[in-house]
Protein backbone atom coordinates (compact mmCIF):
# COMPACT_ATOMS: atom_id res chain seq x y z
CA UNK A 1 0.00 0.00 0.00
CA UNK A 2 1.58 3.55 -1.15
CA UNK A 3 1.00 5.41 1.87
CA UNK A 4 -0.45 8.19 0.30
CA UNK A 5 -3.45 6.06 -0.82
CA UNK A 6 -6.85 6.58 0.04
CA UNK A 7 -8.78 4.28 2.52
CA UNK A 8 -12.50 4.50 2.73
CA UNK A 9 -13.37 2.82 6.40
CA UNK A 10 -17.14 2.18 5.83
CA UNK A 11 -18.87 2.12 9.36
CA UNK A 12 -16.01 4.27 10.99
CA UNK A 13 -17.92 5.19 13.79
CA UNK A 14 -18.91 1.61 14.85
CA UNK A 15 -17.03 -0.77 16.66
CA UNK A 16 -14.56 -1.90 14.32
CA UNK A 17 -14.41 0.82 11.91
CA UNK A 18 -13.99 3.44 14.90
CA UNK A 19 -10.88 1.05 15.95
CA UNK A 20 -9.45 0.54 12.39
CA UNK A 21 -9.55 4.52 11.55
CA UNK A 22 -7.34 5.30 14.98
CA UNK A 23 -4.96 2.72 14.07
CA UNK A 24 -4.63 3.73 10.46
CA UNK A 25 -4.73 7.75 11.40
CA UNK A 26 -1.99 6.98 13.87
CA UNK A 27 0.39 5.61 11.40
CA UNK A 28 -0.30 8.84 9.46
CA UNK A 29 -2.25 7.10 6.79
CA UNK A 30 -4.54 8.62 4.76
CA UNK A 31 -8.09 7.48 5.70
CA UNK A 32 -11.90 8.48 5.33
CA UNK A 33 -14.87 8.16 7.35
CA UNK A 34 -18.31 6.62 5.59
CA UNK A 35 -20.88 6.76 7.67
CA UNK A 36 -24.17 7.95 8.33
CA UNK A 37 -22.90 9.80 11.92
CA UNK A 38 -20.01 11.28 11.21
CA UNK A 39 -17.27 11.69 8.35
CA UNK A 40 -18.77 11.57 4.48
CA UNK A 41 -22.26 10.69 4.34
CA UNK A 42 -22.80 7.32 3.19
CA UNK A 43 -26.06 5.31 3.40
CA UNK A 44 -26.44 1.85 2.29
CA UNK A 45 -30.26 2.63 1.07
CA UNK A 46 -28.97 5.78 -0.56
CA UNK A 47 -27.04 4.55 -3.53
CA UNK A 48 -26.04 8.38 -4.39
CA UNK A 49 -23.78 8.55 -1.54
CA UNK A 50 -22.09 5.95 -2.54
CA UNK A 51 -19.74 7.66 -5.43
CA UNK A 52 -18.65 10.47 -3.61
CA UNK A 53 -17.30 8.50 -0.93
CA UNK A 54 -15.24 6.50 -3.46
CA UNK A 55 -13.44 10.08 -5.06
CA UNK A 56 -10.12 9.07 -4.55
CA UNK A 57 -10.14 6.20 -2.52
CA UNK A 58 -7.91 3.11 -3.45
CA UNK A 59 -8.64 0.74 -0.63
CA UNK A 60 -12.15 0.47 1.11
CA UNK A 61 -12.97 -2.13 4.71
CA UNK A 62 -16.18 -3.11 3.96
CA UNK A 63 -18.79 -3.32 6.44
CA UNK A 64 -22.51 -3.51 6.32
CA UNK A 65 -25.13 -2.57 8.22
CA UNK A 66 -27.17 -3.86 9.42
CA UNK A 67 -25.75 -7.64 9.15
CA UNK A 68 -25.00 -9.61 5.92
CA UNK A 69 -27.53 -12.11 6.77
CA UNK A 70 -30.64 -9.85 5.60
CA UNK A 71 -31.85 -10.48 2.48
CA UNK A 72 -30.34 -8.12 -0.66
CA UNK A 73 -26.91 -7.97 1.59
CA UNK A 74 -25.53 -9.78 -1.73
CA UNK A 75 -27.05 -7.97 -4.08
CA UNK A 76 -26.07 -4.14 -2.22
CA UNK A 77 -22.76 -4.94 -1.58
CA UNK A 78 -21.42 -7.01 -4.84
CA UNK A 79 -22.76 -3.52 -6.55
CA UNK A 80 -21.07 -1.21 -3.83
CA UNK A 81 -17.87 -3.50 -4.63
CA UNK A 82 -18.43 -3.04 -8.60
CA UNK A 83 -18.70 0.86 -8.30
CA UNK A 84 -15.38 0.90 -6.13
CA UNK A 85 -13.21 -0.89 -8.38
CA UNK A 86 -15.09 1.19 -11.65
CA UNK A 87 -13.82 4.15 -9.71
CA UNK A 88 -9.99 3.03 -8.70
CA UNK A 89 -10.49 1.04 -6.08
CA UNK A 90 -8.26 -2.07 -5.72
CA UNK A 91 -7.69 -3.59 -2.08
CA UNK A 92 -10.91 -4.47 -0.26
CA UNK A 93 -11.37 -6.08 3.04
CA UNK A 94 -14.69 -7.30 3.70
CA UNK A 95 -16.02 -8.16 7.44
CA UNK A 96 -18.10 -10.91 7.17
CA UNK A 97 -19.54 -13.67 9.37
CA UNK A 98 -18.69 -16.86 10.75
CA UNK A 99 -21.31 -20.04 9.40
CA UNK A 100 -24.09 -17.46 7.57
CA UNK A 101 -24.86 -18.44 3.78
CA UNK A 102 -25.79 -15.13 3.23
CA UNK A 103 -22.16 -13.64 3.83
CA UNK A 104 -20.70 -16.59 1.66
CA UNK A 105 -23.02 -15.38 -0.83
CA UNK A 106 -21.98 -11.37 0.06
CA UNK A 107 -18.26 -12.65 -0.16
CA UNK A 108 -18.90 -14.32 -3.94
CA UNK A 109 -20.25 -11.26 -5.11
CA UNK A 110 -17.49 -8.77 -3.93
CA UNK A 111 -15.03 -11.58 -5.40
CA UNK A 112 -16.67 -11.53 -8.36
CA UNK A 113 -15.58 -8.22 -9.18
CA UNK A 114 -11.85 -9.15 -9.46
CA UNK A 115 -10.71 -6.55 -6.32
CA UNK A 116 -7.61 -7.68 -4.06
CA UNK A 117 -10.31 -9.22 -1.72
CA UNK A 118 -9.38 -10.37 1.72
CA UNK A 119 -12.15 -11.56 3.83
CA UNK A 120 -12.41 -11.73 8.25
CA UNK A 121 -15.03 -13.88 8.65
CA UNK A 122 -15.70 -12.63 12.67
CA UNK A 123 -16.96 -14.54 15.97
CA UNK A 124 -19.62 -12.38 17.89
CA UNK A 125 -17.59 -9.12 19.32
CA UNK A 126 -16.84 -9.18 22.52
CA UNK A 127 -18.19 -5.40 22.73
CA UNK A 128 -21.83 -6.35 22.31
CA UNK A 129 -21.76 -6.60 25.82
CA UNK A 130 -20.37 -2.93 25.37
CA UNK A 131 -21.10 -1.06 22.89
CA UNK A 132 -24.23 -2.45 21.32
CA UNK A 133 -27.55 -4.23 21.95
CA UNK A 134 -26.62 -6.51 25.23
CA UNK A 135 -25.28 -2.87 27.21
CA UNK A 136 -28.77 -2.01 28.65
CA UNK A 137 -29.03 -5.68 29.67
CA UNK A 138 -25.86 -5.57 31.62
CA UNK A 139 -26.83 -2.64 32.79
CA UNK A 140 -30.19 -3.84 34.05
CA UNK A 141 -28.25 -6.96 35.76
CA UNK A 142 -29.89 -9.42 33.95
CA UNK A 143 -29.22 -10.48 29.89
CA UNK A 144 -32.03 -12.45 28.63
CA UNK A 145 -31.22 -14.66 25.29
CA UNK A 146 -32.51 -17.62 23.31
CA UNK A 147 -28.72 -18.55 23.27
CA UNK A 148 -28.83 -22.29 24.68
CA UNK A 149 -25.92 -24.05 26.05
CA UNK A 150 -24.17 -23.40 22.38
CA UNK A 151 -20.50 -21.97 23.08
CA UNK A 152 -19.37 -19.06 21.06
CA UNK A 153 -15.37 -17.88 21.21
CA UNK A 154 -16.54 -14.09 21.41
CA UNK A 155 -13.94 -12.29 20.11
CA UNK A 156 -12.61 -8.82 20.81
CA UNK A 157 -13.45 -6.21 18.39
CA UNK A 158 -9.91 -4.25 18.79
CA UNK A 159 -8.11 -7.59 17.27
CA UNK A 160 -10.71 -7.69 14.01
CA UNK A 161 -9.50 -3.72 13.85
CA UNK A 162 -5.52 -4.75 14.17
CA UNK A 163 -6.02 -7.13 11.76
CA UNK A 164 -7.94 -5.19 9.04
CA UNK A 165 -5.16 -2.45 9.36
CA UNK A 166 -2.63 -5.47 8.26
CA UNK A 167 -4.48 -6.93 5.75
CA UNK A 168 -5.20 -3.52 3.93
CA UNK A 169 -1.52 -2.19 4.52
CA UNK A 170 0.60 -5.41 4.21
CA UNK A 171 1.15 -8.16 0.95
CA UNK A 172 0.23 -11.61 1.72
CA UNK A 173 -3.19 -11.13 2.21
CA UNK A 174 -4.94 -11.16 -1.35
CA UNK A 175 -7.25 -13.70 -1.92
CA UNK A 176 -7.30 -14.75 1.49
CA UNK A 177 -10.33 -15.68 4.04
CA UNK A 178 -9.36 -15.33 7.66
CA UNK A 179 -11.64 -16.65 10.54
CA UNK A 180 -11.30 -14.38 13.44
CA UNK A 181 -12.18 -16.37 17.18
CA UNK A 182 -10.99 -15.78 20.19
CA UNK A 183 -8.88 -18.39 22.18
CA UNK A 184 -11.64 -20.28 23.79
CA UNK A 185 -15.29 -21.22 23.53
CA UNK A 186 -17.75 -19.88 26.21
CA UNK A 187 -21.31 -19.98 26.69
CA UNK A 188 -23.30 -16.80 27.21
CA UNK A 189 -23.47 -17.53 30.64
CA UNK A 190 -20.57 -17.78 31.20
CA UNK A 191 -19.13 -14.53 29.06
CA UNK A 192 -21.98 -12.77 31.75
CA UNK A 193 -20.55 -14.56 34.63
CA UNK A 194 -16.99 -12.94 33.66
CA UNK A 195 -18.70 -9.89 33.17
CA UNK A 196 -20.45 -9.67 36.79
CA UNK A 197 -17.36 -11.07 37.87
CA UNK A 198 -14.91 -7.88 36.56
CA UNK A 199 -17.42 -5.55 37.49
CA UNK A 200 -18.07 -6.63 40.83
CA UNK A 201 -21.69 -6.74 41.06
CA UNK A 202 -24.64 -8.98 39.75
CA UNK A 203 -25.39 -9.22 36.49
CA UNK A 204 -27.77 -13.18 35.93
CA UNK A 205 -27.57 -14.77 32.87
CA UNK A 206 -31.58 -16.48 32.34
CA UNK A 207 -32.12 -18.40 29.08
CA UNK A 208 -35.75 -17.49 27.48
CA UNK A 209 -38.09 -19.33 24.88
CA UNK A 210 -37.31 -17.48 21.30
CA UNK A 211 -41.27 -16.53 21.73
CA UNK A 212 -40.86 -14.90 24.81
CA UNK A 213 -37.75 -12.80 23.21
CA UNK A 214 -39.35 -11.65 20.44
CA UNK A 215 -42.20 -10.52 22.70
CA UNK A 216 -40.12 -8.70 24.56
CA UNK A 217 -38.18 -7.29 21.66
CA UNK A 218 -42.15 -6.51 20.23
CA UNK A 219 -42.89 -4.66 24.01
CA UNK A 220 -39.82 -2.51 23.66
CA UNK A 221 -40.61 -1.48 19.67
CA UNK A 222 -37.70 -2.74 18.24
CA UNK A 223 -38.20 -2.48 14.32
CA UNK A 224 -39.08 -6.16 12.93
CA UNK A 225 -36.42 -5.95 10.68
CA UNK A 226 -34.26 -6.17 13.79
CA UNK A 227 -36.34 -8.99 15.60
CA UNK A 228 -36.23 -11.23 12.24
CA UNK A 229 -32.25 -10.69 12.28
CA UNK A 230 -31.52 -11.52 16.14
CA UNK A 231 -34.36 -14.68 16.09
CA UNK A 232 -32.23 -15.80 12.59
CA UNK A 233 -28.06 -14.79 14.12
CA UNK A 234 -29.97 -17.21 17.45
CA UNK A 235 -31.90 -19.86 15.93
CA UNK A 236 -29.58 -20.83 12.84
CA UNK A 237 -26.01 -19.24 13.53
CA UNK A 238 -26.01 -20.46 17.49
CA UNK A 239 -26.55 -23.91 16.38
CA UNK A 240 -23.66 -25.22 17.69
CA UNK A 241 -21.67 -24.75 13.85
CA UNK A 242 -19.25 -22.07 14.85
CA UNK A 243 -18.76 -24.45 18.22
CA UNK A 244 -14.85 -24.22 17.14
CA UNK A 245 -11.84 -21.74 17.59
CA UNK A 246 -9.66 -20.83 14.58
CA UNK A 247 -6.27 -19.03 14.31
CA UNK A 248 -6.74 -16.49 11.75
CA UNK A 249 -5.77 -13.29 14.60
CA UNK A 250 -2.73 -15.47 14.70
CA UNK A 251 -2.35 -16.37 11.56
CA UNK A 252 -2.43 -12.29 10.74
CA UNK A 253 -0.96 -10.97 14.11
CA UNK A 254 1.71 -13.08 14.88
CA UNK A 255 0.53 -13.40 18.24
CA UNK A 256 -2.69 -15.12 20.12
CA UNK A 257 -6.22 -13.81 20.49
CA UNK A 258 -7.59 -11.45 23.23
CA UNK A 259 -9.26 -13.54 25.83
CA UNK A 260 -12.69 -12.67 27.17
CA UNK A 261 -11.35 -12.11 30.93
CA UNK A 262 -9.73 -9.62 29.72
CA UNK A 263 -12.00 -7.96 27.27
CA UNK A 264 -14.12 -8.10 30.54
CA UNK A 265 -11.48 -6.49 32.54
CA UNK A 266 -10.66 -3.33 30.72
CA UNK A 267 -13.92 -2.77 30.09
CA UNK A 268 -15.36 -3.03 33.29
CA UNK A 269 -12.53 -0.57 34.87
CA UNK A 270 -13.66 2.27 32.40
CA UNK A 271 -17.16 2.34 34.05
CA UNK A 272 -19.73 1.38 31.84
CA UNK A 273 -20.97 -1.46 33.27
CA UNK A 274 -21.77 0.92 36.48
CA UNK A 275 -25.40 1.46 36.76
CA UNK A 276 -25.61 5.10 36.53
CA UNK A 277 -28.05 5.46 39.61
CA UNK A 278 -25.58 3.15 41.78
CA UNK A 279 -24.32 5.04 45.01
Amino acid sequence: MNRHDLTLVLGGTGKTGSRLVQLLTGRDLPVRIGSRSGGVPFDWEDRATWGPALDGVRSVYISYYPDLAVPGAPETVGAFAELAVAKGARRLVLLSGRGEEEAVATEKAVAATGADLTVLRAAWFAQNFSESYLLDPVLGGEVALPARDVREPFVDAGDLAEAAAAVLTEDGHVGRTYELTGPRLLTFAEAVAAIAAAAGREVRYVPVPLAGFTAGLAAEGVPQGVTDLLTYLFTSVLDGRNEYVDDGVRQILGRPARDFADYARDTAATGVWNPKDAS
